[in-house]
C-alpha cells in the first residue's frame, strides 16, 4: 500500500510537467525586459491548465510526505528516476518529441539504476 505514496508522487510530477509543457506555447515567448516578464509569468501562472500543474506539484508532495513515512529516502528516492522515463515517454507520444538513440540509452541507464538500487 505504501508504495502507491511513491506511485501517487511519481504520477502527480509527471503531469504537472507535461501540462505545463503542453499550455506554455500557447502564451507565446517570455519578454526580455523585467515588468512585461512578470506580467508574462503571472499570465501563465492563471492559466487554469498550469494552475492545475502546480496542484499536482502540491499532491505530489504530499504523497511525498507520506512515502517517507514508510521508507528510507535511500530507498523510495531512485524510484523518482522514473520520471524521466514517463516524462520522455509522454512526451513523444503527446507533444511529438523525438526519441533519439541517445536518449534511449539514457534512459535505460536510469532504469538500470533504479532496479540496482531498489535491491540494495
Amino acid at each position: 500500500m505504501a508504495h502507491l505514496y511513491i506511485f501517487g508522487t511519481i504520477l502527480f510530477t509527471v503531469y504537472g510537467q507535461m501540462i505545463i509543457k503542453w499550455r506554455v506555447p500557447f502564451h507565446g515567448n517570455l519578454p526580455e525586459e523585467t515588468i512585461p516578464k512578470l506580467i508574462f509569468l503571472l499570465k501563465l501562472f492563471f492559466d487554469p491548465f498550469i494552475m492545475s500543474g502546480f496542484i499536482a506539484a502540491f499532491l505530489a508532495s504530499l504523497c511525498w510526505m507520506a512515502a517517507m513515512t514508510a521508507f528510507e529516502l535511500s530507498y523510495a528516492y531512485p524510484f523518482m528516476g522514473l520520471t524521466f522515463v514517463l516524462v520522455f515517454l509522454a512526451s513523444v507520444v503527446f507533444l511529438g518529441e523525438q526519441a533519439t538513440g541517445y536518449k534511449l540509452m539514457g534512459l535505460a541507464l536510469i532504469v538500470l539504476g533504479i532496479i540496482v538500487t531498489s535491491r540494495g
